[in-house]
C-alpha cells in the first residue's frame, strides 16, 4: 500500500507548473479578437461617414457622377483592404486554437497515466522538460536556439516562441537607448493595458523629455511635457514633480534625484519594467518555469542534514560513505544551499536503530557490518559519516514514539 500511494500520480500538482501554456493563447486571443474589432469599427465609422458625405453630396448636385464613381471606388478598395485584414486575424486566430489544442492535448495525456512509474509519465516529462529549455532559452533571449530546439523536439505548438522574440526585441532596443519600438507596443496594447495601473508608456515619455533635456532643447523639452506628462501629474504626481525639477537641474547635476534620472542606467529600469508589464500582461510569471521546476524539486529533496559539516562525502573528506542523496551530490549541493527544505512528515528508518554519542543514528546490523569491513577490531564501531570510533559498548538502542 506504501508503495502504491508513493507512485501514485497526481495530474493536479503537476499542472500548477503548467498553467502558463493555457493562459498565454487565451491572453492572444483575446487581443487578436480586440486589434479586429478596433480595426472593423475605424473602418465602418470611416465608410459610413464616406457613403453618407457621397449620397448626400451626389443629390445636392456637388459632385458629377465621375466623381461619386470614385469616391465609391474608394470606398470599395477600403472595404477590401478591410477584409484582408480580418482575414488576416482569422488566420491568426485558427493558429491560436489550434495550438490551444495541441496543448489540451498534452496535459490530458497526464490524465491517463496511472503511475509515476509508467514509462508513459517518462516520455510525458521528458516532452516537458524539453518546453522548459525553450522556456528558459527565449527568456534569455537565444530566440533561434529555442526555435531550432522546438522544432527538433516537435513542441512548437507547446511554446510561444514568437511573442518571447518580440518582447526580446523591444528590450533590447529600450537597452540600445531607443523608445519607439516600445511606445509603438504600447499603441497597441493599450486596451489591454487601460485596466492596469502600469506606468509603462508614463515612463517612456519621461525619458524622451530627459533625452531632449539633455540635448539642451528646453523649448521643445517643455511643449514635449506639456503634451505628455503634465495630463499625468495627478497619477503620477512625484514624478511629475521631478520632471519639473529637470527644467531647472542640467544633465551635469549631482543632486539626488536628478543625477539618478539622467543617468545611463535608467535604460536598465525601462527595459526591466517592459519585460515585467509584458509578462503581466499575457499572464506569464517573471521567472523561468525552468528554475521553479528546479526550486521545487531541490527543496522537496532537501534535507536540514544536506548542508551540515557531517552531510556527506562531497562536504566531507573524511567521510567513508558516498551518499545517494542527489542534493548532498557535488553537483546539486551548492545550488540548493540558500534553498528552504521541505517538512517530511514521513521516514524510513532502520528495523534495529542505534544512536552513537555523537547523536547520529544508525542501523545496528550495517554499522558493525561495515566497521568489521574496514578492518576494525571485535567491540569497536566506526561512524561512516565523521569517521569516528567509538566502543560498541556505548552506542544504545533508539526507541521511536
Amino acid at each position: 500500500m506504501a508503495e502504491l500511494t508513493t507512485t501514485k500520480l497526481n495530474p493536479e500538482s503537476h499542472l500548477l507548473l503548467d498553467q502558463p501554456i493555457l493562459r498565454l493563447p487565451v491572453e492572444l486571443a483575446r487581443k487578436n479578437f480586440k486589434l479586429a474589432a478596433l480595426h472593423i469599427e475605424h473602418d465602418r465609422k470611416a465608410l459610413t461617414g464616406s457613403l453618407k458625405s457621397t449620397a448626400n453630396d451626389s443629390l445636392s448636385g456637388k459632385k458629377t457622377i465621375a466623381e461619386t464613381l470614385e469616391s465609391l471606388d474608394n470606398m470599395i478598395n477600403r472595404m477590401k483592404n478591410l477584409k484582408r485584414k480580418t482575414e488576416a486575424f482569422h488566420e491568426e486566430e485558427k493558429n491560436i486554437h489550434r495550438q490551444q489544442r495541441k496543448r489540451l492535448e498534452h496535459l490530458h495525456d497526464i490524465y491517463q497515466i496511472p503511475s509515476l512509474a509508467d514509462v508513459k509519465y517518462d516520455e510525458w516529462s521528458r516532452l516537458r522538460l524539453d518546453r522548459l529549455l525553450v522556456d528558459y532559452l527565449l527568456r534569455n533571449g537565444y530566440g533561434e536556439s529555442a526555435r531550432a530546439l522546438a522544432k527538433e523536439k516537435g513542441v512548437e505548438d507547446l511554446v510561444d516562441v514568437d511573442v518571447f522574440i518580440q518582447c526580446h526585441q523591444v528590450e533590447e532596443s529600450l537597452r540600445r537607448g531607443s523608445t519607439q519600438e516600445c511606445l509603438a507596443w504600447c499603441a497597441e496594447h493599450r486596451e489591454m493595458t487601460r485596466k492596469t495601473s502600469n506606468t509603462l508608456e508614463f515612463e517612456l515619455r519621461l525619458q524622451q523629455f530627459i533625452e531632449l533635456r539633455r540635448k539642451g532643447s528646453l523649448l521643445e523639452a517643455r511643449l514635449h511635457a506639456a503634451k505628455y506628462i503634465t495630463g499625468n501629474s495627478e497619477t503620477n504626481g512625484p514624478e511629475f514633480q521631478r520632471a519639473a525639477g529637470l527644467l531647472a537641474w542640467g544633465p551635469s547635476v549631482r543632486v539626488e534625484p536628478y543625477r539618478t534620472m539622467y543617468s545611463q542606467s535608467r535604460w536598465d529600469f525601462l527595459a526591466n519594467l517592459f519585460v515585467r508589464t509584458h509578462h503581466e500582461l499575457f499572464a506569464l510569471p517573471e521567472r523561468p518555469l525552468l528554475h521553479i521546476a528546479l526550486s521545487a524539486g531541490l527543496s522537496a529533496l532537501k534535507t536540514p542534514s544536506c548542508h551540515s559539516r557531517y552531510a556527506s562525502s562531497s562536504s566531507n573528506a573524511s567521510s567513508s560513505t558516498t551518499t545517494v542523496c542527489p542534493i548532498c551530490s557535488t553537483e546539486l549541493n551548492e545550488l540548493a544551499r540558500s534553498l528552504r527544505h521541505v517538512q517530511h512528515n514521513k521516514s524510513s528508518v532502520e528495523h534495529d536503530p542505534v544512536v552513537l554519542p555523537n547523536g547520529r543514528v544508525y542501523g545496528r546490523e550495517r554499522l558493525l557490518e561495515m566497521s568489521s569491513k574496514v578492518g576494525l577490531p571485535v567491540g569497536k564501531v566506526k561512524d561512516p559519516t565523521t569517521s569516528e570510533v567509538y566502543d560498541a559498548s556505548v552506542i544504545r538502542k533508539v526507541f521511536f514514539s
